[in-house]
C-alpha cells in the first residue's frame, strides 16, 4: 500500500517539473545576462559628464581630435560586449517650440533591435551661474548678524560640538544673507552689545533689528560683571535679556533643547553641571522669566515645555530647503517643544512655525520664531529649536531665513549656446 503511494507523490511531481517547464517563459539569450542597457546608458553619461568629459567634447568642432579622446572613454566605460551610438544635438527655440538638430555622432559598429538608450541635457563649460542672496534689511537698513563666540563659557546639549565650532558653521552658512557679521568673541563683549554698544569700527554695523545667535546650546554665556549682579537669582539676567531683545528688536535664536536653562561663565563660576565646568543651572524658570521681559506679560507658573517623539519638515519648510539649497533631515525628535499658549495666552507672541505639529499633540511647538507684536509693530522676537541634543546649524539657518525670507538672484552669464542634448543608445553584440 506505501509503495502505491510513493508511486502517486512522484507521477504529481513529475507532472508539476513539466507542465511548469512546458509553460515558462524564459528570456532571449541576448538578455540572460541581465543587463540593463537604458541604465547603463544613464549611468555611462552621468559619469562622463561628472568628469567633465562630455562637457568640454560636445560643444566642439565635429573634428576636434578631443571626439576621439571621447570614443576612448566610451569604450573604456562599457562592458566589451555591448555596442554605443552617441548623437548631440543642438537646441533651439522658435515662438515658445524648442527643435532639435543633430550636430554630430559617433558610434562603433551598427547593431540590431535589442538596444536601450537615454539622454541627457549637458552645460556648456562657458556657462557662470551664480546664486545671490539679498541682504535682510529691517526698517530700511541692513541688519548685523551677532554670532556668539564667547572664550569663557562652555555649552550645554549641543553634544560633540563647541560654542565657538558652531559659530564658525553659522559664520559660514548664514553670512552672505546679512551686510555685516560681528563674531562676539568673549562675555565682555556680550556685555557691551547688552548695553547697545557697537563691537567693531564698521559704520555698517548696527545694534538694533539685529539678529543673535547664541551657540552655546541651553547655556547662555554671561559676563563677570552680569554673574555678579544677579549672582541672587539668575532669572533676573534672563528678564533683563529679554527686555534687550524686545529694546533693540532682536531676534535671538536658540539653537537647541530648552532655552535659557543654564548660564555659563568660566571664569567666574566654579560650580560643574553634569560634569560641564563654569555651568550654574537655571532650570524652566529661565525661559519664562526672558519671555516676561520681552513681553512685560506675566507668566501662569506652569511648565511651557514637553517632549516630543518625531516630528517632520512642513511643506512650506521643504520648500525653502530647495530654495536656499539647505538640507537638513526632514525628520526631527522634539524634545523640547513649547506649549502655544505663549501665542494666544501668556504672552500673545505669533509664531513662524517650522515643523508640522504631532495629531497626538496639536498644542506644542517642535520649533518656531516667536514674535512679540505691538500694534502690529515687532518688538524682538526668539528663534526656539526644540530638538534633541545634537545640533544642526542648517535647522535653525532655515528657521530664520524662513522668518526674514530674503531673495535669491539666480544669473546666467558669458553663455551662447548653452546646453545641448546628448543621446546614448546602447546595444549588446549576438543580440536579437
Amino acid at each position: 500500500m506505501r509503495t502505491v503511494e510513493v508511486l502517486f507523490v512522484i507521477i504529481i511531481l513529475l507532472s508539476a517539473f513539466f507542465i511548469t517547464t512546458y509553460f515558462a517563459v524564459l528570456p532571449s539569450a541576448s538578455q540572460a545576462f541581465g543587463t540593463n542597457l537604458r541604465e547603463l546608458s544613464q549611468s555611462t553619461l552621468e559619469t562622463l559628464d561628472s568628469q567633465g568629459i562630455l562637457s568640454a567634447t560636445v560643444f566642439k568642432d565635429p573634428t576636434d581630435p578631443a571626439w576621439g579622446d571621447l570614443q576612448k572613454a566610451l569604450s573604456a566605460s562599457l562592458p566589451p560586449n555591448v555596442v554605443y551610438n552617441l548623437s548631440v544635438y543642438e537646441l533651439s527655440e522658435t515662438g515658445g517650440v524648442v527643435t532639435y538638430q543633430l550636430n554630430h555622432s559617433i558610434s562603433d559598429v551598427r547593431f540590431g533591435v535589442d538596444s536601450g538608450a537615454t539622454s541627457l541635457l549637458v552645460a556648456s563649460p562657458d556657462v557662470t551661474y551664480t546664486q545671490d542672496p539679498e541682504k535682510i534689511v529691517c526698517a530700511g537698513q541692513n541688519i548685523t548678524l551677532y554670532i556668539l563666540n564667547c572664550e569663557h563659557a562652555n555649552g550645554w546639549w549641543i553634544t560633540g560640538f563647541t560654542g565657538q565650532s558652531l559659530a564658525t558653521e553659522f559664520h559660514n552658512l548664514l553670512s552672505p544673507y546679512f551686510e555685516t557679521t560681528v563674531l562676539v568673541n568673549s562675555t565682555s563683549d556680550l556685555e557691551l552689545l547688552l548695553n547697545g554698544n557697537r563691537l567693531t569700527l564698521n559704520p555698517e554695523e548696527h545694534v538694533d533689528n539685529a539678529v543673535v545667535i547664541n551657540t552655546f546650546g541651553e547655556a547662555v554665556p554671561i559676563s563677570s560683571n552680569h554673574a555678579y549682579a544677579y549672582r541672587n537669582d539668575y532669572t533676573d539676567y534672563f528678564y533683563f535679556l529679554g527686555q534687550k531683545v524686545n529694546t533693540y528688536n532682536w531676534t535671538w535664536a536658540s539653537i537647541v533643547g530648552y532655552p535659557f536653562y543654564y548660564v555659563s561663565n568660566t571664569a567666574y563660576f566654579d560650580d560643574q553641571e553634569w560634569g560641564i565646568h563654569g555651568m550654574k543651572n537655571v532650570g524652566p524658570p529661565g525661559l519664562e522669566a526672558f519671555l516676561e521681559g520681552l513681553t512685560g506679560e506675566d507668566s501662569d507658573g506652569t511648565d511651557i515645555m514637553k517632549p516630543l517623539s518625531v516630528v517632520s519638515l512642513s511643506p512650506n519648510a521643504t520648500e525653502l530647503c530647495n530654495y536656499y539649497g539647505i538640507y537638513p533631515s526632514p525628520d526631527q525628535t522634539a524634545s523640547r517643544a513649547l506649549k502655544d499658549d505663549i501665542l494666544v495666552g501668556d504672552y500673545g507672541l505669533v509664531a513662524t512655525e517650522l515643523f508640522n505639529r504631532l495629531f497626538s499633540d496639536p498644542g506644542y511647538i517642535p520649533a518656531a520664531t516667536y514674535e512679540n507684536m505691538v500694534g502690529g509693530v515687532g518688538h524682538g522676537a526668539l528663534t526656539a529649536i526644540g530638538l534633541a541634543r545634537i545640533p544642526d546649524v542648517r535647522v535653525t539657518a532655515l528657521a530664520l531665513l524662513m522668518y526674514y525670507h530674503p531673495n535669491l538672484y539666480k544669473s546666467l552669464f558669458e553663455a551662447s549656446d548653452t546646453s545641448r542634448l546628448v543621446t546614448l543608445q546602447l546595444g549588446q553584440q549576438g543580440g536579437t
